[in-house]
């Protein structure tokens, strides 16, 4: 039976209704709340008050590098300069075939501006079906494994357009400036908690993620270079929740003690409620300034990042507020840290809004339906083709067929 959508857009009618009674309580609370963030020195108390409620706070606040109404003007970009960006696809382990392999395409560009303009683009897929690359391996038992699969892929993936992405960057000309691009957020935020075993994070992060920053950092002794992650419309609350602090009354913010048994907009510190980052800023930051640099608290980051902790910034492209995520080392550099806003910048007017490096980079990568039928095609010729089995199971066979 089909989606009934009158009765659906009867509810959606109805939330939109609710939604824009509330309008006008939320104006009257983002002012409130930007008139906090411009107060002097509430930076060095929410970093203060984090520190002494350390395990009793319910949020996940950004730490604040300065200044939280601190703005900056864009920089002037470079004459000559390159951008490089990667980005990654997969086809999944298909449990229905009779051979398990997966494929990671990474695809991406490096675009050169200035005196010497030009385009290299590139598509490189490869296909794992080996048993350590099917799985990640506990090193100190051989017996514990994590199937690469779901968002274990995710991770691998992340790792693979990194290491592609310091390759890129060594085909630019020589001495040229470079911002090295990815999309979305250099946290990989779901290897957070408990959800998997201490050893996958050690494989992943310190075996392979942080190696990979190392080669390209170890490029910034022979260029400018500026490494970067770029959030379009950004969902992150994380200087939202740093702002609770400043709001909460008690001098340890222990939410459950305090509030445990408040409601949601009844709590001292839910003039933020609500909010996310992007809103204050898109109210604080005009066209093509950056905020103050944040960076993340995440136990992640903070255990396993090494010298590349991740600090971040949000941007008004003059289109949107987006979030621009900077290992330490390119934040702490006054240089590089330009050059990751004046060209970030300069590629999201380029590109109408959003970075074309990125989405040219996307274009590489993408992996289609079609593709993927294909390749599993492929996959049954080659058994075929060696005289092994091929089958399918009974599910994927009345997926396949047409029924009354």
């Amino acid at each position: 039976m089909a989606l009934d959508f009158h009765k659906t857009y009867a509810q959606i009618e109805a939330a939109v209704r609710d939604a824009h009674a509330t309008q006008d309580d939320r104006r009257a609370r983002l002012r409130e709340t930007l008139a906090r963030l411009e107060q002097a020195g509430l930076g060095a108390v929410i970093n203060a008050k984090f520190e002494a409620s350390k395990g009793r706070y319910g949020y996940l606040p950004a730490g604040v590098a300065e200044e939280l109404s601190a703005r900056y003007p864009a920089p002037a970009a470079p004459e000559s300069f390159a951008v490089a960006a990667t980005d990654g696809s997969h086809i999944a382990v298909d449990r229905h075939l009779a051979f398990r392999a997966y494929l990671i395409n990474i695809g991406g560009c490096l675009l050169t501006y200035g005196a010497l303009p030009g385009a290299y683009l590139f598509s490189q897929p490869t296909v794992y079906t080996r048993d350590e690359d099917l799985y990640y391996t506990d090193p100190d038992s051989s017996a514990d494994q994590t199937p690469v699969e779901g968002a274990v892929m995710g991770f691998k993936r992340a790792v693979e357009e990194l290491r592609a992405l310091a390759d890129l960057v060594r085909r630019a000309p020589d001495g040229m400036p470079v911002l090295a691009l990815l999309d979305g957020s250099l946290i990989l935020w779901g290897l957070a908690g408990q959800q998997y075993k201490p050893f996958l994070r050690e494989v992943v992060l310190e075996r392979g993620l942080v190696p990979a920053l190392d080669a390209l950092r170890e490029e910034t002794t022979r260029r400018p270079l500026a490494v970067a992650s770029y959030v379009s419309l950004p969902g992150s609350t994380e200087v939202v929740n740093a702002l609770r602090l400043a709001l909460c009354p008690y001098d340890v913010s222990d939410c459950r003690a305090h509030c445990g048994a408040l409601r949601p907009s009844t709590r001292p510190c839910d003039t933020v409620h609500g909010f996310q980052d992007r809103r204050l800023f898109e109210a604080l930051l005009a066209p093509g300034e950056r905020s103050a640099l944040f960076f993340t608290r995440s136990s992640v980051v903070r255990d396993h990042y090494g010298p590349h902790q991740v600090f971040f910034y949000y941007l008004n492209t003059g289109v949107e507020v987006g979030r621009v995520e900077t290992p330490e080392w390119v934040a702490r550099d006054k240089a590089l840290l330009d050059l990751s806003h004046a060209l970030a910048l300069d590629q999201c007017r380029r590109g109408l809004g959003y970075p074309p490096a990125i989405a040219e980079s996307h274009e590489q990568a993408v992996v289609t339906a079609a593709d993927r039928e294909q390749f599993r095609l492929l996959v049954e010729e080659a058994l075929w083709g060696q005289r092994l089995p091929v089958y399918t199971s009974e599910k994927d066979r009345s997926k396949r067929m047409r029924w009354l």
